[in-house]
């Protein structure tokens, strides 16, 4: 679904985001009255594309494009520009920001999630970018299977906070990278978490800013820790009626706005899950509904839309 020159525009899309360090949503936790650093200062590998965890999966998409389009001609770019970012002692400082006192719950789980599915995709391009990395995503995996241990509850919300888009991320680095932990606790957790569901609610999808499908992502994440014959008997009390409801494009009547903007992300998010379900036709009508505003609108979108389109066409 992803043809060479689709690929092409989201990586031109990644690449001008990545470096580009203004506007910048901060997000720090300020421990005394010492003026802040810049943002390149402190995260001088993700710095840009207006957030850290946009950044990051705006790198992501832009090792998937190399996996998948090795010799396309943007390729180069994309090598420059990783061997620019992805530096050892870019990552270092990276790490240490994660160990101060302003980076204990820092992108929690959201960014920590799209940090390891980077890192997932830069181990199976087999690309020197896992070595610099491997820090980073060690010390965010360890965290993560803590996080997964000592919630009691999971977030259900359709935004940053979710626990099954996060775990489903996070199932896929501890696979790539043979985290056995890792996966035990994913789950672990999914099955204390959602193992009694029943009735979901979709009437109520979506909410404003949701860029995520609660009720998709459980299931997606559902299908890869149960085998088919337990998922399926799930599935039938988890949504009897089926998810059609949520097949139907969502509303947006303001997309330069930063928050109802993530509904277009949330087409592209329900096609990625619809596909993992196995609901192709659901899948594609989604992706065409959401591919024209991927690009070309305000910032608010384009800053990281176009990986959500990667993640939902491959």
């Amino acid at each position: 679904m992803l043809t060479e020159a689709l690929a092409t525009r989201f990586a031109r899309i990644a690449l001008s985001n990545i470096g580009r360090a203004y506007p910048r949503h901060i997000q720090h936790f300020a421990v005394d009255a010492s003026p802040l650093p810049s943002q390149r200062e402190l995260h001088p590998a993700f710095y840009g594309s207006y957030d850290w965890h946009s950044a990051v999966h705006m790198h992501w998409l832009l090792v998937r494009v190399l996996r998948l389009y090795p010799v396309a001609r943007v390729a180069p770019q994309i090598t420059d520009a990783l061997d620019e970012q992805l530096t050892s002692e870019h990552l270092a400082k990276e790490l240490a920001y994660f160990r101060s006192p302003a980076g204990r719950t820092f992108e929690r789980p959201y960014g920590w999630a799209w940090l390891l599915e980077l890192q997932a995709e830069a181990l199976r391009l087999k690309s020197r970018w896992s070595g610099t990395l491997q820090p980073l995503a060690e010390e965010l995996a360890a965290r993560s299977a803590d996080y997964l241990r000592l919630s009691p509850y999971p977030v259900r919300s359709g935004a940053h906070g979710n626990s099954a888009f996060a775990c489903l991320l996070a199932l896929d680095y501890s696979r790539t990278a043979q985290d056995t932990a890792l996966e035990f606790e994913i789950r672990k957790s999914a099955r204390r978490w959602y193992g009694s569901d029943k009735a979901a609610p979709i009437a109520y999808e979506p909410s404003l800013d949701d860029f995520l499908s609660p009720t998709l992502v459980e299931a997606a994440l559902m299908r890869e820790v149960m085998e088919e014959s337990e998922f399926f008997g799930w599935l039938q009390r988890f949504a009897p009626d089926g998810f059609a409801a949520l097949a139907e494009p969502p509303t947006v009547l303001d997309h330069a706005d930063p928050k109802q903007s993530h509904l277009d992300g949330l087409c592209l998010s329900r096609a990625w899950c619809f596909h993992r379900l196995g609901n192709e036709e659901a899948a594609q009508s989604l992706v065409e509904a959401a591919l024209p505003h991927v690009a070309g609108g305000d910032y608010a979108g384009e800053h990281w839309l176009a990986s959500f389109a990667v993640l939902a066409l491959t």
